[in-house]
């Protein structure tokens, strides 16, 4: 009940920062209270129980409006996600739906129905997207795990952007029934947490098994570096920061490797001949019915979905394939990619381009580049952090695993954290 009482208490203080679009204060409390007794009469559930966690408001709460923080008319869901299900099962207490980048189509979470979400270390800034108010939530004590999605990074880019631990499982691992689809060939769910020991305890739960400690990855690490478009652009002090992490994992006797990845230079283009189409697709009847309902950027990235001819979205899909033989052989041969998460610090809110060392970039197309690649290939990734810019804004790493083998990248992550921030914590263990 303390650590409820807590996180609504922190709520109440940030409104200002639009991190939530329903805070379900009455529920949370009541789910708090049984989940102590549960506690105090022996019935212990397991690490999460009595934890106050969030979900974005993309993911159907029984109850609840699911708004997609958008103006179009909001779901009204009966039962809840198979992610919140499994959630409530493992005894978390759900204390409310985070704002986004409306209907996830976005990576700044400034386009909402709700407001812009504002980054707490400089509120002028993004909070990263689509999962911004996820990511603020958590940074900033409103809850003590949070639940994203991610179809082109948006749990990675948004954890980058605050300064936590963000990860993405292999795609199919868990279910994305119940969530308001992006583009099904992309579309995760999963985890932003304060630690990787905390993202092993919530991914565990998402995919209802039980729960095992994340235990760092033995020995010395291979790493694989992406040379070429990947890395050929970065802010300055995001690139001083990836080398600061590569120094510090060699001095631990870990080796770091070059890896080539010349297809990636073509994933843009293969993103968007998928992504358009499929989420045109979905959203071709509120078009209809409520366009005006729609913020004019999404609205236009829905209508260019129309637009695009089968002949191309096939020939994504086939480039995708070859693309993601591309990656699996890259991570064959490492432990994992090592890569920043977001090539840039959180941009200003409103910005439509980055300078980034001396030539203009869209904010979006920045944003979007470390990761995307990885939602297409379906790979397991996760963000961790990895210090400050100077003026305070956090940097975020990203480590990519072998498909199918999310288990294996969370034990790598754990030995990178213990590596570049000297250590875990845990929300684990509470009464609630």
């Amino acid at each position: 009940m303390t650590l409820v009482r807590a996180c609504l208490a922190r709520i109440d203080a940030h409104r200002d920062l639009n991190a939530f679009t329903t805070v379900l204060a009455e529920s949370a409390l009541a789910e708090a209270s049984q989940a102590e007794a549960e506690i105090a009469a022996g019935r212990y559930r397991g690490p999460l129980h009595g934890i106050p966690v969030s979900i974005k408001d993309l993911i159907d709460v029984a109850g609840v409006p699911t708004t997609s923080a958008s103006a179009v008319p909001a779901l009204h869901p009966t039962k809840d996600a198979p992610v919140v299900r499994r959630l409530l099962e493992a005894g978390a207490v759900i204390i409310g739906k985070t704002n986004l980048h409306e209907f996830a189509f976005g990576t700044t979470s400034d386009e909402t129905a709700f407001g812009a979400v504002h980054n707490p270390f400089d509120f002028e800034r993004s909070a990263g997207g689509s999962s911004g108010g996820a990511a603020v939530a958590l940074v900033e004590g409103m809850c003590l795990g949070a639940i994203g999605t991610d179809t082109g990074g948006s749990i990675r880019i948004p954890a980058a952007a605050c300064g936590t631990v963000g990860l993405k499982a292999t795609h199919g691992e868990i279910s994305t029934d119940g969530i308001v689809p992006l583009s099904p060939t992309c579309d995760h769910v999963g985890p932003l947490a304060l630690s990787v020991e905390d993202a092993r305890i919530m991914f565990d739960a998402l995919r209802g098994t039980p729960h095992r400690t994340a235990q760092p990855k033995s020995g010395p690490l291979v790493l694989g570096v992406p040379t070429g478009y990947l890395l050929e652009r970065l802010d300055t002090e995001v690139r001083a920061a990836l080398d600061r992490v590569k120094a510090l994992l060699s001095e631990a006797s870990h080796r770091l490797v070059d890896i080539d990845l010349p297809l990636s230079r073509a994933t843009p283009d293969i993103y968007l001949h998928i992504v358009l189409p499929e989420a045109s697709w979905y959203h071709a009847p509120l078009l209809e019915s409520h366009a005006s309902g729609y913020s004019p950027t999404v609205r236009l990235r829905l209508e260019m979905g129309r637009y695009v001819l089968a002949e191309d979205y096939l020939r994504a899909m086939n480039l995708r394939t070859r693309l993601t033989e591309e990656v699996d052989q890259a991570v064959n041969g490492v432990d994992a990619l090592l890569l920043p998460a977001l090539p840039i610090p959180a941009p200003a809110l409103g910005a439509q381009s980055v300078d980034i060392e001396g030539r203009p970039e869209p904010v979006r197309a920045a944003m979007l580049r470390m990761t995307q690649l990885f939602n297409l290939s379906g790979h397991p990734a996760i963000a961790l952090p990895a210090g400050t810019t100077a003026s305070g804004l956090p940097i975020g790493m990203q480590l990519v695993g072998r498909r199918n083998e999310t288990d294996q990248l969370i034990a790598v992550a754990a030995a990178v954290e213990a590596q570049i921030i000297a250590g875990p914590g845990s929300v684990g263990g509470g009464t609630g």
